[in-house]
């Protein structure tokens, strides 16, 4: 029994395993460099959700720093505002704005919604990035599992009540950041942003997040680095009038799981969606 621990521990699995992670973190590099793509956004309007912290901070960072008017929805008027500030502090961009909103309760979909067309004249992006994981069962006053209504029936809704905006705005672009498990004058695509080191899994207990971070170290992207790919389908030329795709996390045009392409129950899906929000 000795004699087998003293196998694992010896030197050749530690050399193995950081040789394996830079193996790993090259192949993780994406074909796309943000800082090499001279795209400005004057005089264009961006909502980000989710933009307090990870990838929605750097997605939100990125486009303020190409003079967008950068709108950050977000759930918390704390952490918001942090971020806001650091954006405007990084960039120069002092038209950063945040607005609340919960993407899980329908009613505050709805009046962000009402806010944004009353002051907006125009919108050019919106990236639905905020998402949860782990959360507790719970149940919602709209009656929706919250997750359920975080992840998909808020952005459904957002987007929907956001859409007359953009495409009166258009050429526009709506991205979706969604997960490998996953009309012509608006753009609408998703996207794999590949495994990011955030905040998503603070729902979950101790020792998962201690084991997520320790392997994570490794081999996972940091919240920069998983704001590429979603930064691509919002601003490169490459893409301009490209709709109805999904780009991995290495800014590569790819096919989803069949059953994502299943167009049928694609139809299903959104008439099950738009009955559910209708009758709130």
């Amino acid at each position: 029994m000795i004699a087998w621990l003293g196998f694992f521990y010896h030197p050749f699995w530690a050399v193995s395993t950081a040789l394996l992670a830079a193996v790993v973190r090259l192949q993780m590099r994406n074909h796309w460099n943000p800082q090499t793509c001279a795209v400005r956004l004057t005089g264009k309007t961006a909502i980000v959700t989710g933009a307090n912290t990870g990838i929605g901070k750097f997605i939100a960072l990125d486009f303020a720093r190409r003079g967008a008017r950068v709108i950050l929805a977000c759930r918390s008027e704390a952490r918001g505002t942090a971020a806001l500030n650091e954006i405007r502090e990084k960039t120069g961009n002092s038209d950063v704005h945040l607005r609340l909103v919960d993407l899980s309760c329908m009613d505050s979909v709805r009046a962000f919604a009402e806010r944004i067309l009353k002051e907006e004249k125009a919108l050019h992006i919106l990236v639905n990035n905020a998402a949860v994981s782990g959360l507790p069962r719970n149940i919602t006053k709209d009656g929706f599992e919250e997750s359920f209504a975080t992840n998909h029936l808020g952005p459904f809704l957002l987007t929907n009540l956001l859409l007359d905006l953009m495409k009166s705005s258009s050429p526009s672009r709506i991205v979706s950041v969604s997960s490998v498990n996953h009309k012509k004058d608006v753009t609408a695509n998703s996207v794999h942003p590949g495994i990011v080191m955030t905040e998503v899994m603070r729902h979950y207990s101790f020792w998962i997040r201690w084991i997520f971070n320790f392997i994570g170290f490794f081999f996972f992207k940091s919240p920069e680095a998983g704001a590429v790919s979603t930064i691509y389908c919002a601003v490169a030329e490459e893409l301009e009038g490209v709709t109805g795709k999904y780009v991995d996390s290495d800014c590569s045009l790819t096919l989803p799981i069949p059953l994502a392409r299943d167009a049928a129950l694609a139809v299903k899906d959104f008439e099950f969606c738009e009955r559910l929000t209708s009758k709130l």
